[in-house]
C-alpha cells in the first residue's frame, strides 16, 4: 500500500467536516465579536475562546491535509504532528485556567469538556500513526477525533455563550 492515497469517500466527509469547521470558525468570530467585551474582561472566556478558536482552526487545517493529495504514511505524519500539537492545547489550558481565580457563572472552567478534548485528542495520535504506517482503517479513529474536536468546541462556546447571557441578565437588573 505504498503510496496510496484515500479513497473518494473519505474526500467527501473531510470536505463536508472541513466546510463544518470554516462554518463554526465564522460563527464562532460573530458571536465573539458580538459579546467582544464580556468575553474579554473574563479571563475563563478569553482563554476558552482563544483555545476554541485554535482547536477549530486545527480541524480545518486537518481536513485540508487529509484533503490534499498525498500518500497515507505523509499524510499520518502531518495529522500525527497536528494531534501532537493540538493535545497541549487542552494541557495550556489546564495550566492557565488554573491560575486564574475560577469563575462560578456558567460558562466557566470545566476540567470534564478538557478530559473530552485530551480523549479526543488521543485518538487522533492513534490514528494517525496507524494511518502513518500505511493503514487506511487509521482514519476511523481520526474521524472520531475530528467529531470529538468540533463537539467539544460547540460545547465550549455554548458553555461561554451561556456565561455571557447570565452576566448581561444580572447588568440588566
Amino acid at each position: 500500500m505504498n503510496g496510496a492515497h484515500l479513497p473518494e469517500t473519505w474526500h467527501n466527509l473531510y470536505l463536508m467536516l472541513g466546510t463544518s469547521s470554516a462554518a463554526l470558525i465564522g460563527l464562532l468570530f460573530v458571536a465573539t465579536s458580538l459579546h467582544l467585551s464580556e468575553i474579554v474582561n473574563d479571563a475563563v472566556y478569553k482563554l476558552r475562546a482563544e483555545y476554541t478558536t485554535l482547536i477549530m482552526l486545527g480541524t480545518l487545517v486537518q481536513a485540508t491535509a487529509i484533503l490534499t493529495p498525498q500518500p497515507l504514511q505523509i499524510l499520518g505524519a502531518e495529522i500525527l504532528a497536528m494531534n501532537l500539537l493540538g493535545i497541549s492545547f487542552p494541557f495550556q489550558l489546564l495550566h492557565k485556567a488554573g491560575k486564574v481565580q475560577a469563575s462560578p457563572r456558567r460558562g466557566g472552567f470545566s476540567t470534564r469538556r478538557a478530559a473530552f478534548f485530551i480523549t479526543g485528542y488521543l485518538f487522533g495520535i492513534a490514528g494517525s500513526a496507524v494511518t502513518a504506517a500505511g493503514a487506511e482503517w487509521g482514519m476511523y479513529l481520526v474521524t472520531a477525533s475530528y467529531a470529538s474536536s468540533l463537539i467539544a468546541c460547540i460545547w465550549n462556546a455554548w458553555m461561554i455563550m451561556l456565561g455571557v447571557g447570565q452576566s448581561e441578565k444580572k447588568h440588566a437588573r
